[in-house]
């Protein structure tokens, strides 16, 4: 792989990231496309798109192209990923590479379907693809050279990353399609039940960022949304006990699967775990209250790390500069 060429790309459900070579990261937007439907172009992409995605404008159909942190619309992955990669480089005449991070439990037809996306249109790339766990641990600061190890656990949008990693390698790995989409789907679903409101899948997501699995440090927030009955808009106070209950189903599943794992790992990566703790990345690891959950669920010290929501594409971007080095990780086509 040549450095110089070469892009890393952390492509999640909810947000895509790029870092490019000798630039850093230039790219940070929401995952989502819209499409003006009477001439069948694109009218935005990232932030302008998603921005859109709650206000329904009449001919505009704003697609989020990607679930479970896999491709399940490849036209509009494709066209959104060209859109992203011509605002971040300048190409010359050499194939450009990129390695893409995706869950440790896509299938052979998911990993395959990513490859696409970005092979599909000029300008072609030679794509490599890596676990984004261990890509995770790179980026949550464990020194994988060497045989040393450590445990992260990622939660994204679509997807939750649980792995044991040493030597660049998956040692022991869990994805749990169930991550912050679905707290996020709980808080819309339990608002309306409860509170007989409407709310945007926006302001559910503020409503888990704030609140968390604590309820968050002023015991509510307020959100506006339209009223189930009359459908028009009011504004409410949320408790925090409110979205606190409609997550925990999610979260008592990041834990237990998370202890689970934990009870697989080698006796030889033990120490190593202890003395590194488990590292929360992704913007799960934001949530309130979440780390101090699964350190009273497992008995190990559990730490966010420094900028979680950079995390990966920060551990895929160290991959790429220590290609070629003694100990470099392998990266799969």
């Amino acid at each position: 792989m040549r450095f110089r060429d070469s892009v890393a790309i952390d492509l999640g459900t909810v947000n895509t990231l790029i870092w490019v070579a000798g630039r850093g990261i230039v790219l940070e937007e929401p995952t989502a496309i819209a499409v003006d439907l009477a001439v069948g172009k694109i009218a935005a992409v990232g932030e302008a798109a998603d921005a859109l995605a709650d206000k329904e404008p009449q001919g505009i159909e704003v697609i989020h192209p990607l679930r479970d942190g896999v491709v399940a619309d490849l036209d509009a992955t494709a066209a959104m990923l060209q859109r992203f990669l011509r605002r971040t480089r300048h190409f010359g005449v050499l194939r450009p590479d990129a390695l893409v991070c995706v869950p440790s439990g896509a299938t052979p037809v998911e990993r395959r379907s990513i490859v696409a996306a970005l092979s599909a249109r000029r300008p072609g790339y030679r794509v490599r693809l890596i676990d984004e766990a261990v890509a995770a641990a790179a980026g949550a600061g464990f020194n994988l050279t060497g045989g040393v190890g450590g445990f992260v656990v990622d939660i994204g949008g679509g997807t939750t990353e649980i792995a044991a990693v040493a030597g660049w390698r998956a040692v022991r790995a869990r994805s749990l399609r169930m991550a912050g989409t679905a707290m996020d789907e709980a808080i819309l679903h339990a608002a309306r039940s409860a509170l007989g409101l409407i709310i945007s899948q926006r302001a559910a997501r503020q409503l888990k960022m704030t609140l968390g699995v604590t309820g968050g440090v002023n015991g509510g927030a307020e959100v506006v949304g339209l009223d189930v009955a009359t459908r028009a808009p009011r504004s409410e106070h949320v408790p925090g006990h409110l979205v606190a209950d409609a997550i925990e189903p999610i979260v008592s599943m990041i834990a237990a699967s998370v202890q689970e794992l934990l009870a697989e790992i080698p006796a030889g990566l033990a120490e190593d775990v202890v003395r590194g703790k488990v590292r929360l990345a992704g913007g799960g690891a934001l949530l309130p209250g979440l780390a101090s959950r699964i350190e009273a669920s497992t008995g190990v010290g559990a730490v966010v790390v420094e900028d979680p929501l950079r995390c990966v594409v920060r551990g895929a971007a160290e991959m790429l500069e220590r290609r070629g080095e003694h100990g470099a990780p392998g990266l799969r086509a």
